[in-house]
């Protein structure tokens, strides 16, 4: 039995869909999930206040009872308690796979950057609110259980990647939390930002891709676009490959990540294995 720890880095989770997670999670008896209190405390726009979000993390990933943390769900908070979080960590935590994305991100990429664990971008349980968003949760728990099939199409096993939501990638940069992305291919995803704002991200993410020598850059999608007072013109490929040429690093097409429940799962580095193996 692969024991999965959920907690909230960022925001609040409700319980009613912390039941209907659990009760997918029936349909794969490999895999049991244990919701942590603290994903259902709030204060402000956070789950919980700074010191309980680190506590609750700390525990779960440092519990040598859990073989893998999932994020609850996405949001802003993470990067409030990521750096403390790694000086905190117990032997337990290198054994563990961590899953999740959207500002989740943040704890992928501090985790990556200390050599800790097996970050994942993967849905997280808040995805069971989406149209269609069962079916991402059944992705993370299936390859929780040791399936491939909801892999990213394009990992070849032969080349690192990693995946970030765009807006996370590019505040993160220049951070202390920033892994070596050099010779990684870099996915990126958008939601909810403007078309100019998306063409402003990629020039400054593809600069600091660039400088650090990665391999390429893989565009996700970008949905939820807000209509702007006059039309961008440019869609958002010809803008991922403007500023691809630009700095030099290589476009190398679609990738199948994004904020919807169609979400691929990408395992940080050399990827392409079930989860234990």
């Amino acid at each position: 039995m692969l024991r999965v720890a959920v907690c909230a880095p960022s925001t609040p989770f409700d319980r009613d869909d912390a039941v209907r997670v659990a009760a997918l999670a029936q349909d794969h008896p490999g895999v049991e999930i244990v919701f942590h209190d603290q994903c259902f405390a709030q204060e402000g726009h956070f789950a919980g206040p700074d010191a309980l979000r680190l506590a609750a993390f700390v525990e779960c990933a440092s519990d040598p009872g859990f073989d893998a943390v999932w994020f609850a769900r996405g949001g802003y908070g993470a990067g409030r308690i990521a750096q403390d979080a790694l000086g905190l960590l117990g032997p337990a935590a290198r054994g563990k796979a961590y899953l999740g994305y959207s500002d989740g991100g943040v704890m992928l990429a501090a985790l990556y950057r200390a050599g800790i664990g097996r970050p994942v971008h993967a849905p997280m349980p808040v995805d069971v609110r989406r149209e269609g968003g069962e079916a991402a949760v059944r992705r993370t728990l299936a390859w929780l259980g040791g399936e491939v099939c909801g892999l990213e199409p394009s990992l070849d096993g032969a080349v690192p990647a990693v995946a970030f939501n765009l807006m996370t990638l590019a505040m993160i940069m220049g951070t202390p939390v920033m892994p070596d992305l050099a010779g990684h291919v870099v996915m990126v995803e958008e939601v909810s930002e403007y078309d100019y704002a998306v063409d402003r991200l990629l020039f400054h993410v593809t600069a600091g891709l660039a400088a650090g020598k990665a391999a390429g850059l893989r565009l996700g999608r970008v949905t939820q676009v807000p209509e702007n007072d006059r039309p961008f013109g440019i869609s958002v490929e010809e803008m991922a490959r403007h500023w691809c040429a630009r700095a030099g690093v290589p476009y190398l097409g679609r990738a199948q990540i994004g904020h919807d429940a169609d979400n691929r799962i990408v395992p940080f580095g050399l990827a392409g294995t079930p989860q234990g193996q």
